[in-house]
């Protein structure tokens, strides 16, 4: 197997590079959870934001899929079917519908936070994929972090609440799947985003249309230009592109774990865009989810058999 870092004109260890693409694909997560809301909880619903997401996306790498196909040869139909839908219009429509009964900040730790466990758990099955122990405790860590960040708001007993709940876990399994699959079939970030955004624009918008018309046309400029922009650009295009490129780069498991930090990041985010200060669980949790991921990730250690050997 070639080294990862004779594909790159520098020399970036591979992990430090898969690291930065994670964390920026992460970034972007973080405020899509809250735009999202914003959406749904005001002009548009979830169908609408579909639409614009994967219609200004679909458009855009048009020229992608027109260069280099559909894959068919390298997923098969079925494959090719559950890539679009673990990362395209089903998952939008239902991590945005979870969104009607829980907020922002329960989606952040039930979805991207979630997503390693189910990756690591396909991953184990489908790839054969082998988990050290230190990778094991990262991952249990990061659900460890994740409780404690967002733990007295999912242990809520509001039914409306548990419902939302339920549907952030499935969009989850989704987002993992589609990992998987991406990993599985080796195909470039940039080719995997435009099959699952032309794919979701064919498949989606005619049937949106016919049963919405021209509801979209009802809503405020505003609100259009902001979801186009946020939801067809970054959500979509850069950060499908940027998960893709971590995980080519980590593996499926390893760059998946980087989804796990979101719920930290929207909490740190929170200080200087709300003025809220994360509590002090909330500050074990960030730091717990931020250890668990570097550990999930397979991020390098210091080797114990080199340092007993500079002693002796």
């Amino acid at each position: 197997m070639k080294d990862l870092r004779s594909e790159t004109a520098d020399n970036t260890p591979p992990y430090l590079r898969g690291a930065v693409y994670g964390v920026a694909a992460v970034s972007i997560w973080a405020g899509w959870m809250a735009i999202t809301r914003l959406g749904v909880t005001t002009n548009l619903d979830s169908w609408d934001i579909a639409a614009l997401r994967f219609g200004v996306a679909g458009l855009l790498l048009s020229p992608v899929i027109m260069r280099h196909g559909f894959a068919l040869d390298q997923l098969g139909l079925a494959r090719l079917l559950l890539l679009i839908s673990g990362a395209g219009a089903p998952y939008a429509i239902i991590a945005a519908s979870g969104l009607k009964f829980a907020p922002a900040a329960d989606a952040g730790a039930l979805v991207p936070g979630v997503m390693p466990l189910f990756v690591a758990l396909l991953a184990s099955f489908f790839l054969s994929e082998k988990f050290s122990p230190n990778r094991k405790f990262g991952l249990l860590m990061i659900l460890t972090g994740v409780i404690a960040i967002a733990g007295s708001s999912l242990m809520s007993a509001e039914l409306n609440r548990s419902f939302g709940h339920a549907i952030f876990l499935y969009a989850s399994f989704l987002w993992a799947v589609f990992t998987i699959i991406l990993k599985w079939a080796k195909l470039s970030p940039l080719h995997a985003t435009a099959l699952v955004s032309v794919g979701s624009m064919i498949g989606y918008l005619p049937v949106y249309f016919t049963i919405a018309g021209t509801k979209l046309l009802d809503a405020p400029l505003s609100d259009l230009i902001i979801q186009s922009i946020y939801q067809g650009v970054f959500t979509t295009m850069v950060s499908l592109f940027l998960f893709g490129k971590a995980v080519s780069i980590l593996g499926a498991s390893s760059g998946a774990a980087f989804g796990a930090l979101v719920p930290a990041m929207a909490a740190l985010l929170a200080i200087p865009i709300l003025g809220e200060f994360p509590k002090p669980i909330d500050w074990l949790g960030i730091i717990t989810i931020s250890i668990g991921v570097f550990l999930a990730s397979g991020g390098p250690l210091p080797k114990i058999t080199n340092l007993k050997k500079s002693k002796s």
